[in-house]
């Protein structure tokens, strides 16, 4: 009597399932590890402008060109890389709801889509006038114009640049993202902008969700909450632009590959789990208790998924890389800043 192929296959999946969690165990806790170090290092006094994902990075930097990754946590790396920064992607779409995105306005949405827009563009732009690399520029383009580290990382999954490029992108967006934070308030009497006027102006030109609080909130409650709000509906726009890239580096695949066409074009599908969220959010009510444990949870994952960044960075490539990429996310933090603002004061938006 032979034995059923399926009762031979189920023999030996638990022991794969084994194999295949003992590989990736100690790396995922390596990771987590950093994220947890990360995230007791922002709770401490005078660190809490400094973004958990931040902090993640630059000690998983520190570590690998200190003492170097070891071999036996590659596996648990690579996955924090993939999987866990997918499944907090995900997850980042239970942070909005259709209900922000109203509240915005039409005209404010357009205000967002089009300063995203124009500087994703302008970014692109001008980093061939400066012989930046394309995908690093992306990478920046995609950090300024959007939400910072959370876009950058986001975009790479169909970008596919080098973790040293990944690294660098980061830099730009927390350092000329802080210095927007610290400015911006100082700018909002001067140049005349109402409570929700700055809000909107934070909202849709400062780099990280953070640092729009920061910077919001010191114009008053109202302001902080609808730059809060306005920030949310420019994170909404992360996922057509994540596929939109997609779609385009498939099609320079498509032109690249040989005649046998061997080429496997990367779509972003993760982010269609995004858009989802968005929707179960406006569907169902999550305590707000619940929402802000998701809220925590998926910041970990991101510092979890930019720690297995660092320990792939190498810093002697990320130096290789110059002033030039540098320039380009000062140009970049400019560019977003006064084209949000022109657009405010063009069509008299008041909220």
């Amino acid at each position: 009597m032979t034995t059923p192929v399926n009762a031979h296959a189920d023999h030996h999946c638990p022991a794969h399932l084994v194999r295949h969690v003992t590989a990736i165990a100690p790396g995922l806790l390596l990771t987590a590890g950093i994220a947890a170090a990360a995230t007791g290092l922002h709770a401490l006094p005078g660190a809490a402008n400094l973004s958990p994902m931040l902090l993640a990075i630059v000690i998983g930097i520190v570590g690998h060109n200190l003492i170097g990754t070891p071999g036996w946590a590659l596996p648990g790396v690579k996955v924090s890389l993939r999987r866990v920064l997918r499944f907090a992607i995900i997850l980042l779409g239970l942070q909005l709801t259709t209900e922000q995105l109203i509240e915005v306005g039409g005209e404010g949405l357009a205000i967002i889509a089009a300063t995203l827009l124009a500087t994703f563009s302008f970014t692109v732009w001008l980093g061939r006038r400066l012989g930046v690399d394309r995908k690093l520029a992306e990478l920046i383009a995609a950090g300024t114009s959007i939400c910072g580290a959370s876009a950058i990382i986001a975009t790479n999954t169909v970008t596919r640049a080098d973790d040293e490029d990944v690294a660098y992108g980061v830099a730009c967006v927390t350092v000329f993202g802080s210095a927007a934070m610290i400015a911006l308030p100082l700018l909002a009497g001067p140049l005349g902008l109402d409570a929700r006027s700055f809000g909107l102006w934070t909202g849709a030109s400062i780099h990280e969700i953070a640092q729009v609080v920061a910077a919001a909130f010191q114009a008053g409650p109202d302001a902080g909450e609808f730059g809060t709000i306005a920030k949310l509906a420019r994170v909404a726009m992360l996922a057509p632009l994540v596929i939109g890239l997609g779609l385009l580096a498939r099609a320079r695949l498509r032109h690249a590959a040989d005649s046998a066409g061997h080429a496997a074009p990367p779509m972003p599908w993760f982010v269609l789990g995004f858009v989802a969220m968005i929707g179960v959010n406006h569907v169902v009510a999550i305590p707000r208790g619940v929402k802000s444990e998701i809220v925590a949870l998926t910041t970990f994952m991101l510092s979890m998924a930019l720690a297995a960044m660092g320990l792939e960075t190498d810093l002697r490539k990320l130096a290789a890389r110059g002033l030039r990429p540098a320039l380009l996310g000062l140009a970049a933090a400019l560019f977003v800043a006064s084209f949000s603002l022109t657009l405010i004061k063009l069509t008299g938006w008041h909220g």
